[in-house]
């Protein structure tokens, strides 16, 4: 009987397969590490409690993640995710008061809200692609735009979200954790979403953009309709960082922008375009927050803290980044 031997370069190809289909595999690596880590200095961390607490705190920067995908799909960037994530939690925090808080107003201020982030979407979405402004510098702007428009509204933080909203968001359906209900809802989205000709055209223009055109798809349009779901999932990441904080603040998104870019390399995706996954920009948001709870779990001193956090990042960032390269190659 034959002996079947496989070769160095035949499993590379095998590799490089796998990741052309799982791009978020090494993500997934790292956040299968990072949790055991956390099990070390914290056995308690893996406790169901635990994860549920993980996901509610840094549900919001998932969701951050994944809008910032939309646009890095097709090459573009955008630098006011976390500003347009301020002003749409500033925005229905003072609805919700002004308007009673009973769920009625909950509802509708919600509503707005989600109108408000895709207002904020179209906008960046027209001065980027219509426009042919540079991405990093007209989101930059915007940011600016935004983040005067989120203390216009509310020019101190503190302002308190009704209680039928971040209870809600922190409590139990049926005896599940609501943080549960909003990850399947948030998973079937993503699986409609993905099924969609949008996606596969963002990958083309982010591939090339030039090709994308001559082969006759909207490449304007296209562009635009990903600032949109990036400006939709802003705000849906704005409902969440108002459950997890039960309050109003303007510039609570300030950082988030970052981590979310960050987040999207770490999950596997390329900044230049036309290549990664949401799953991925998700399991890198996962990434930083559990880098967050490692830091903690050793006693770090809070001067330090900082430091560390961002060294870490950067390491578990390139590990990552030249592992995918090395395999694809």
């Amino acid at each position: 009987m034959a002996e079947i031997t496989i070769t160095p370069r035949a499993r590379a190809g095998r590799i490089r397969k796998l990741l052309e289909r799982y791009p978020f595999l090494p993500a997934l690596v790292i956040v299968a590490a990072l949790l055991l880590l956390n099990g070390v200095f914290s056995p308690n961390s893996l406790s169901y409690r635990s994860l549920t607490g993980l996901f509610s705190t840094y549900m919001a920067l998932i969701l951050l993640a994944i809008a910032q995908t939309y646009v890095v799909y097709a090459g573009d960037i955008d630098l006011s995710a976390g500003s347009i994530l301020s002003l749409v939690n500033v925005a229905i925090v003072v609805l919700m008061e002004r308007w009673g808080g009973d769920a009625g107003a909950v509802l509708l201020a919600l509503a707005l809200g989600l109108l408000l982030g895709l207002a904020c979407g179209l906008l960046n979405g027209i001065v980027v692609a219509a426009l042919r402004l540079q991405a990093i510098v007209a989101t930059f702007a915007t940011s600016i735009f935004f983040t005067g428009f989120a203390l216009h509204i509310l020019p101190v933080a503190g302002t308190p979200a009704p209680a039928i909203f971040w209870r809600t968001y922190g409590g139990r359906l049926l005896g599940v954790p609501f943080i549960f209900y909003i990850l399947a809802v948030l998973a079937i989205v993503l699986l409609v979403i993905s099924r969609t000709r949008l996606v596969t055209q963002l990958l083309a223009v982010g591939d090339d953009q030039q090709a994308a055109y001559q082969t006759g798809l909207p490449v304007v349009p296209i562009r635009i309709r990903g600032y949109l779901l990036c400006g939709l999932f802003s705000a849906l990441a704005a409902f969440c960082i108002t459950g997890d904080t039960a309050s109003g603040d303007p510039l609570v998104g300030g950082k988030m922008t970052l981590y979310s870019v960050a987040a999207v390399v770490l999950g596997g995706s390329a900044l230049s375009g036309g290549w990664g996954t949401v799953v991925g920009s998700a399991l890198g948001a996962l990434t930083i927050g559990l880098i967050n709870s490692v830091v903690f779990f050793m006693g770090t001193p809070s001067e330090w803290q900082n430091f560390v956090q961002g060294f870490a990042i950067l390491v578990v960032l390139m590990a990552g980044v030249l592992a995918g390269r090395r395999a694809r190659a």
